[in-house]
């Protein structure tokens, strides 16, 4: 069906052929009072100007339309796909060109929108991973130069300084390990060991092994009521006890003093177990919620309190789950609390 949305070129030739014919074999017609004059004039026009109409489009037009393709599509192209563009382009109406440029600058559009999130995020990278050296390193410098000016004498100082200044170095031993496996996650060099076992058990392994940074707080760990009975996963032990532990002692972190911990357990649909983190403190404002699995993110309430610790460790949890095929979520309420989950395969028959 004839359309003048897709009005081809040759069909567009023949119309404006048509239109120049037309009203000159009219005139010629109220001159010469005779048709076969106006027939042969109509025929004439028609026809020449058919082809030089039809000559144009396609050495002139088509050619321009020819390289915005080739400019289009120039970078990302295979060389087949480059030839095919270049010299077999298919007989496109102007609006098929038309909706091609603007998907293409919508693409484009795009990729440059990412470009641009991604040079943010190097940028706070940068800030982050320097703030993070920044602190222990001048702390380092700060109780060598005091044992140097005269500390190193003083029996009742020197060992404490000495102690301080080698819990910032263990600080910056930790954060380089923690940027050399987050390294390693994102090329996808993680081997997981995958094994059954009892999620309750690894879990309360957990709570056991931070007890003492809980009691320092009076912390209470447990296992929700309900959620006792075993689950067996199918799933890397030690990656999960490393999340387990990262949780726990964000928890611990970022929580209140008398306050609890409870982790809960669930099997969603027989092939997968839910496991989940709840803590009551201080909580994670909305709009800081998408970004938490950043590397290095904190929050300004987090910035504020005295923690230790890499500021990879929710990073590292996100890649570890992620390697094993599943997703993490996360859940919050200012001065409510947070909770993180994760899935797991069920125990493989």
């Amino acid at each position: 069906m004839f359309s003048l949305k897709n009005i081809s070129p040759r069909q567009l030739s023949f119309l404006t052929a048509l239109g120049l014919a037309a009203p000159i074999s009219l005139l010629v017609f109220i001159i010469e009072k005779r048709w076969q004059p106006v027939l042969i004039s109509f025929l004439v026009i028609l026809g020449g100007g058919y082809l030089l109409i039809n000559l144009v489009l396609e050495r002139f037009i088509y050619r321009k339309i020819k390289l915005i393709y080739k400019f289009i599509y120039q970078t990302k192209a295979t060389r087949r796909e480059e030839t095919y563009y270049k010299y077999i382009l298919p007989r496109k109406s102007i609006d098929d060109v038309r909706a091609d440029v603007e998907a293409w600058a919508t693409e484009n559009k795009q990729e440059v929108e990412l470009l641009r999130a991604n040079e943010q995020f190097r940028k706070e990278f940068l800030q982050n991973l320097s703030h993070e050296f920044k602190t222990p390193v001048f702390a380092i410098q700060g109780y060598v130069d005091t044992l140097l000016q005269g500390a190193l004498e003083n029996p009742q100082v020197n060992r404490k300084f000495l102690e301080k200044a080698a819990t910032n170095v263990e600080r910056l031993t930790n954060l380089l390990n923690d940027l050399d496996e987050i390294s390693r996650l994102e090329r996808g060099e993680l081997k997981l060991i995958k094994q059954s076992f009892v999620i309750q058990d690894l879990v309360k392994e957990t709570f056991e092994s931070i007890s003492i940074m809980a009691e320092q707080k009076n912390i209470r760990c447990s296992i929700k009521k309900g959620c006792e009975s075993p689950l067996t996963v199918f799933a890397d032990k030690e990656k999960v006890r490393q999340v387990l532990v990262n949780l726990v002692e964000n928890s611990i972190k970022y929580g209140k003093q008398n306050g609890t911990i409870t982790a809960s357990m669930y099997n969603t649909d027989g092939s997968h177990i839910l496991v989940e983190v709840r803590d009551d403190g201080i909580g994670i404002p909305e709009k800081h919620l998408p970004r938490i699995f950043e590397r290095f993110y904190r929050t300004d309430e987090g910035r504020s309190r005295d923690v230790t610790g890499s500021g990879l460790g929710l990073a590292i949890c996100k890649h570890i789950i992620e390697a094993h095929g599943q997703t993490i979520h996360v859940r919050s309420r200012e001065d409510v609390g947070t909770s993180i989950g994760f899935t797991l395969d069920t125990k493989k028959e």
